[in-house]
């Protein structure tokens, strides 16, 4: 994974210091790491990373490696990356923990309770978390499986499409999006809605970052 992390590292640099928008599409989440320290080597300015995902990724290793998708924001918290979360619903007790211990709790946005807003005052709430430069890390389990049933641990209980750009388009209006990256598509044959859904994502997030 390691070796990875710096294949991903070394092919980021070239884009990101022609100032280009970097977007990334990935199958494992971990793949962000290689870009976070990409922009970290090119980059002058500090930045921020809005996370949507149906897990927290706080583990500081899975299955023997602290590079998998279970750990990528433990890895950006190294990094001393500041992060917002949104869309979460399935959380460990060491994650719980974590979130406890590194005074977090308050930029995790839990799905249930944003279901549960009877507004989209929660959209401005997570914009006015963030700094003014932000990278976006989406992982497709935290869109509802009725609209992405193609990923590897989906999760009942997510973010609709429409609330996924309200989202998008008013971090774009409010703060500068500087790259972002789409992960965890685990296509199923036959059913090509789930890949259209994402290639669409990657569409929109596009023109609003660069608008």
């Amino acid at each position: 994974p390691e070796e990875v992390m710096q294949r991903i590292h070394e092919a980021a640099l070239p884009p990101l210091r022609d100032g280009k928008l970097l977007a990334t599409l990935g199958g494992e989440h971990s793949i962000s790491y290689g870009v976070f320290t990409a922009l970290q080597a090119v980059r002058t300015q500090p930045f921020c990373v809005l996370q949507i995902d149906a897990h927290a990724d706080l583990r500081p290793s899975y299955e023997g490696t602290p590079h998998s998708h279970a750990c990528i924001m433990a890895r950006a918290h190294e990094l001393g990356l500041p992060f917002v979360q949104v869309g979460v619903r399935a959380v460990s007790a060491q994650e719980r923990q974590f979130l406890r211990d590194a005074a977090l709790e308050h930029n995790v946005f839990w799905a249930h309770r944003i279901h549960a807003s009877a507004d989209l005052g929660w959209v401005e709430e997570v914009v006015g978390r963030l700094g003014p430069e932000v990278y976006v890390s989406i992982d497709v389990d935290g869109l509802d499986p009725s609209i992405m049933p193609a990923t590897g641990t989906p999760e009942p209980g997510g973010l609709g499409w429409y609330a996924t750009l309200r989202l998008l388009r008013r971090l774009a209006e409010r703060r500068r999006i500087i790259g972002f990256d789409i992960t965890e598509l685990a296509p199923i044959p036959g059913l090509p809605a789930p890949d259209y859904l994402v290639a669409r994502l990657a569409y929109k997030l596009l023109g609003y970052a660069l608008r």
